[in-house]
């Protein structure tokens, strides 16, 4: 297996909203707010080559949106999905399955592009699309508090273009086997049936940690984004997954830190803090 880390753009987010009840004056120190209060975030996407496989976790947000959209997120850096691809010798065309941790934009707009001026298609034309009936479900009746995050532009041409497969979560085990090369945890606080890949590289276990922790600044239990639907569901579900990677020594792939890619852990007083910030080269 080789895994490659995904540069699919970078953005900046509220740092309010990015850390929730948690005072500025404390998340300031691992992630740096600008004079509007702005923080920078990645889209950072993790390519897998396993056999014959090549399968591609998550997308970022795409550029199909029109400036006004994007004016809300400041675009940084130079950075883009295929030029991340190119840059490992890789073709949209190469990607046989594209892993959709969850359907919010910035995570699953990369997946679909214009192929004209109102026409749609997917990026990755030999692959299959993976959700899972309930989340999709979910983003495709979505409530008012998440509808702004679902756009239907990313997610219809999905399914039309036949495309699209489903995960079943294994309710028997803390995580689900699936044939992708990976395990994956289903957590429920962030969003509806978020999905958290755990995968095995050189014999060092590693989870793409998605919007469970967002950044190496959100390890610590209440660093609990104002995103989440669920904010006392996250904090179980985080508590258990952090006692689940430091028992079992996973580090984690962090989707959204501008700056870190991966982590170790360590037990503290204090409760599971970031021990070491590693890269994928590391390993």
């Amino acid at each position: 297996m080789n895994l490659y880390p995904i540069i699919a753009g970078n953005f900046m987010l509220d740092g309010g909203a990015m850390f929730g009840v948690v005072p500025k004056s404390i998340w300031q120190k691992t992630n740096p707010a600008d004079n509007n209060n702005m923080v920078k975030i990645a889209a950072r996407c993790l390519l897998v080559e396993d056999g014959n496989r090549l399968v591609l976790i998550d997308t970022g947000m795409g550029d199909k949106q029109n400036e006004k959209f994007f004016g809300y997120y400041y675009r940084w850096g130079e950075d883009t999905l295929e030029s991340s691809l190119k840059k490992y010798g890789f073709h949209p065309d190469d990607v046989t399955d594209v892993f959709l941790t969850h359907l919010h934009f910035d995570h699953c707009g990369g997946g679909v592009v214009r192929s004209g001026k109102n026409s749609l298609e997917t990026t990755f034309k030999n692959a299959k699309y993976w959700s899972n009936k309930g989340h999709w479900g979910w983003a495709t009746d979505p409530n008012k508090r998440e509808s702004a995050s679902f756009l239907e532009e990313n997610i219809s041409p999905i399914l039309e273009s036949g495309q699209l497969s489903y995960l079943e979560k294994d309710r028997g085990n803390y995580l689900t086997k699936t044939k992708l090369g990976f395990d994956v945890l289903f957590v429920d606080g962030h969003t509806e049936k978020q999905m958290i890949p755990v995968l095995n590289y050189k014999g060092q276990k590693i989870a793409f940690a998605a919007d469970l922790v967002p950044t190496h600044g959100h390890v610590p239990l209440p660093y609990i984004p104002g995103y989440d639907i669920r904010p006392l569901v996250s904090l179980k579900e985080k508590e258990l997954f952090l006692n689940f990677c430091h028992e079992n020594n996973v580090f984690l792939f962090f989707e959204h830190d501008a700056f870190t890619e991966l982590g170790s852990l360590q037990k503290t007083e204090r409760g599971i803090r970031l021990n070491q910030k590693l890269s994928l080269r590391d390993l």
